[in-house]
């Protein structure tokens, strides 16, 4: 996965390379807009690409994260909230605008959704109120699931890891109410106030819930316990990377051996899995031990638990004390942010992850047309040619996996913009009755489609992100990137005043470049070129390679972006790896342009100077402390400062375009150096 993406100013622009003429005479060069030269770029190159903006733009009290691409998201909001108001005045009697419109309905009717308070979740509260036996309890968890309430542990469809052709169940650890283990154990001074703060958060939703102070500071500490038990037997973040260590496949025949009174396959006929002899289980001691936990614990703790979690999931879309209860612990504490978003947004984020495609389809009709997704597959071709010369010039690799590498890279499927084919949701029940229930449809309709693709051939062509999406990815078992069209923006320019230098920076590097080298990071090499978890690398070449890639953990190990909170240069290997790739990939396909070759200054930069600014560009944001906190426990990805410095110093051409030399900050031997690509 690239990033939440950045970009520039307040207005979307669909941006291109191809050696376009650059209007310089209408508009403040994008890249010297916002430098600040007090700083020298040999000292802290971040900070002088970037402090210019920072200085003049303060963190919204709304936001946890503020710079560029908020104000992309900002330009894709009103977009977005135009579609769902043009809906709800044309009002049409079925199809999907007229799902837009119920869904807006909905979600804006405040009048009813304070009127209505717990109400839309009450037939759930009354199934789990009248459960008595642990079999009870796992039919009613295998119904949560189904609407997105994920109780006990995590579980879903997707390409078989080592038989990419075909969907396999995959069920993994869970069921926890912090963001991962390490908020549950961990002794750092921020993380322990936040699990201070989580019982009482608890406890405020039992409360909430009609129990009274007493009981419901009983029901919390022990829905905290619970869930202590579930976090000790789950694994780390850096442990869940490993994608040989996270596959068990077990026979239906033999499931049940893995928890202590659980009865899997009855579990998963409620869930409505068929045509599959076997599941894939991440992480098998996590099982054994929810097994153990399940039958130790009382049936009341248990029916709390799944209330809480219940309540927890939909809290959002309730009357504002659930809403303000769930904003002031997931948003305020965890992330820093001091208000919460308008009405108008929150509805537009529910509606993304509820049927977000239905809104894309009319947003790239609007807003992306084939011209610019052709513009864009030309950069992905060069790119991948880019990267094809440097594979074929490494000096470590064998040929053998040269020739194989360069097969994979060369049969890596690129989608761009939108898909060619959309879904159907002509089942997805939307009205205008609570905005809850609105929201617990839509995850049905969703488990639905997942599950009921189990023993059809897979479709290589669907799309798993939608068009409005800021971010790209590349999918292993798909050999894929996904460039959804929001992506290609830069706000504020047309295409005709970005040079190519800033594009190649901006674009090929930080996305494109950076999506293809996931294909070849510390996970991404372990999958072929079909999308299937095999050993296809030469043993000295998987030697040479974790060699060189931990040359890149250990520099990242000892970044201390906050407080005494490292990065985990582990954990964060694969985004780094592919930040890396992604200049030195990027800048060779810059390097085959006229703008490169012609040497000319524009805004008195050179272009190797635009294009490492044109990278920085992206990661142009600024966080709040508790963001950084909270990503430093549960994100593979580096703070954006260190994603820019961070692989900066091991490419070559940064230290020519800023003269950067012995005794700067900014500087590395060139035997600390990751050299690797």
């Amino acid at each position: 996965m690239n990033k939440k993406f950045l970009g520039l100013l307040s207005a979307v622009a669909v941006i291109a390379s191809c050696n376009q003429p650059v209007n310089k005479d209408k508009k403040e060069d994008a890249l010297r807009a916002h430098l600040d030269t007090t700083i020298s770029p040999a000292d802290d190159f971040f900070a002088y690409a970037n402090n210019g903006w920072f200085k003049n733009n303060p963190i919204p009290s709304d936001e946890s994260t503020w710079g560029i691409g908020e104000l992309v998201v900002q330009e894709l909001h009103a977009r977005l909230r135009k579609i769902n108001e043009d809906a709800l005045a044309r009002n049409d009697a079925k199809g999907n605008g007229k799902k837009i419109a119920d869904f807006w309905y909905s979600a804006m009717d405040t009048v009813s959704i304070e009127k209505n308070g717990i109400e839309p979740l009450r037939e759930e509260l009354n199934k789990i109120a009248a459960i008595k036996t642990l079999d009870d309890v796992m039919t009613q968890a295998a119904h949560m699931h189904t609407y997105g309430a994920n109780v006990f542990f995590d579980e879903g469809v997707s390409q078989d890891p080592k038989n990419s052709e075909v969907y396999a169940y995959n069920m993994a650890q869970g069921g926890l109410g912090m963001p991962n283990r390490d908020y549950y154990f961990n002794t750092d001074t921020r993380t322990e106030k936040v699990r201070a703060q989580y019982t009482p958060y608890i406890a405020t939703m039992f409360q909430l819930m009609g129990a009274n102070s007493k009981e419901a500071d009983a029901k919390a500490s022990s829905v905290m316990a619970f869930e202590t038990t579930l976090a000790r037997s789950s694994r780390t973040l850096e442990a869940l990377r490993d994608p040989w260590s996270n596959y068990h496949k077990i026979a239906l025949s033999n499931l049940n051996s893995i928890s202590p009174g659980i009865d899997w396959p009855k579990y998963l006929t409620m869930m409505g899995v068929k045509h599959i002899d076997s599941v894939i289980i991440g992480q098998p001691e996590f099982y054994a031990a929810l097994g153990r936990t399940l039958s130790a614990t009382d049936i009341q703790t248990l029916k709390d638990y799944m209330s809480f979690h219940l309540v927890a999931t939909f809290a959002s879309y309730l009357s504002k004390p659930f809403a303000d209860a769930d904003f002031n612990f997931n948003s305020k504490l965890l992330r820093g942010a001091e208000e919460e978003h308008p009405r108008w947004r929150r509805a537009l984020e529910a509606e993304e992850a509820a049927m977000g495609e239905i809104l894309g389809q009319l947003f790239v009709k609007e807003y992306f047309d084939v011209t610019a997704k052709a513009r864009y597959e030309v950069i992905v071709e060069n790119v991948r040619n880019a990267y094809k010369a440097r594979i074929e010039k490494l000096t470590w690799m064998t040929d053998s996996t040269k020739q194989k590498a360069i097969h994979k890279l060369m049969s890596i499927r690129k989608k761009v913009g939108y898909p060619d084919v959309w879904k159907d949701f002509a089942g997805l029940k939307i009205d205008r009755g609570p905005f809850a229930l609105n929201m617990m449809h839509a995850n049905e309709w969703w488990a639905h489609f997942q599950v009921t693709k189990l023993g059809h051939k897979v479709d290589r062509e669907e799309w798993n992100m939608t068009p409005q999406t800021y971010n790209a990815q590349y999918v292993e078992s798909n050999n894929e990137i996904v460039l959804p069209a929001a992506m290609m923006t830069v706000p504020g320019y047309k295409d005709a005043e970005l040079d190519d230098a800033l594009v190649y920076g901006y674009t090929a590097a930080s996305t494109v470049g950076h999506e293809i080298t996931h294909g070849f990071d510390d996970e991404g090499r372990k999958f072929d070129e079909r999308g299937n978890l095999r050993s296809w690398w030469a043993i000295q070449d998987t030697v040479q390679f974790m060699h060189r890639a931990d040359v890149l953990v250990q520099q990242f190990n000892k970044m201390i972006p906050l407080d005494t909170l490292h990065i985990n240069g582990a954990a964060t290997l694969g985004e780094n790896l592919a930040d890396l790739g992604g200049i030195l990939i990027g800048l060779d396909a810059f390097k085959q342009t006229e703008a490169y070759k012609k040497g000319e200054k524009i805004g008195g930069l050179t272009p190797l100077q635009r294009f490492f600014l044109g990278y920085s560009l992206g990661w142009l944001v600024e966080e709040r402390p508790e963001r950084v906190a909270n990503q430093l426990h549960t994100d593979v990805h580096a703070p954006a400062k260190y994603r820019v410095n961070g692989p900066l110093v091991n490419v070559p051409e940064f230290y020519e375009a800023f003269g950067i030399k012995p005794g700067d900050k900014m500087y590395l031997p060139d035997s600390l150096r990751v050299h690797l690509w």
